[in-house]
């Protein structure tokens, strides 16, 4: 006897998958397809994590966020800590000796 199937639906790409995972979580193939999207949620949702194989493999932020967890790069922390050093009167400019001049001729 043969048995008779019920012809499934077709369902949208990603929909069902989108529904499965965590809100701020994408599957890597999700994350790709809907990048535009992606973006939108972490401005203004914050950070979303995308996984491979269900491990969370990166977290996409917003550059403000970026730039404030990084900090700039102007130097102005490690002025401060030597500013705060209680040997702060050490010199440290080095000695410099004459440099040998050789001769060459013209």
């Amino acid at each position: 006897m043969t048995r008779l199937r019920k012809p499934k639906k077709p369902r949208k790409t990603g929909e069902t998958r989108a529904r499965k995972t965590r809100r701020g979580y994408w599957l890597l193939q999700d994350a790709k397809a809907r990048f535009s999207e992606l973006v939108r949620k972490v401005r203004s949702e914050g950070p979303q994590h995308v996984t491979v194989h269900g491990r969370d493999e990166v977290v996409v932020i917003a550059a403000e966020e970026f730039r404030r967890l990084t900090g700039s790069v102007t130097g102005l922390a490690l002025i401060e800590a030597m500013q705060a050093s209680p040997h702060r009167e050490v010199d440290l400019e080095p000695d410099r000796g004459p440099m040998p001049v050789r001769d060459m001729p013209l």
